[in-house]
């Protein structure tokens, strides 16, 4: 699977910056369809075996990222499996210092 590396600094005030991408998440999630979200969903619950940390969404206007903080891989050779299906649907995956990101693209 293509891998992004960013380096993405934290911001300074983490409750402030958690509560407006929760807010703008919360916003922007109606403006995708039904099947984006059983897919996230799906994906969500996949990465929750594959993964122990926290995993979320947030719904932006052009893609959905689904976010792993300090992620620990559980089962590589499912890991593997999986991001190969994705990549072959154009998901791809971004790892920054925070976390992973897996962003689902609006076609």
């Amino acid at each position: 699977m293509l891998t992004i590396e960013k380096d993405n600094k934290e911001a300074p005030n983490k409750w402030w910056a958690a509560q407006d991408a929760r807010m703008r998440s919360i916003t922007n999630k109606s403006r995708w369809d039904t099947k984006t979200h059983r897919k996230v969903d799906a994906m969500m619950a996949v990465l929750d075996t594959l993964y122990s940390g926290r995993i979320y969404d947030a719904y932006r206007v052009r893609s959905v990222a689904i976010k792993i903080d300090k992620p620990q891989v559980r089962d590589r050779k499912w890991l593997a499996v999986m991001e190969a299906d994705w990549e072959a649907e154009g998901i791809f995956k971004t790892q920054t210092p925070q976390g992973i990101l897996y962003q689902v693209r609006k076609l």
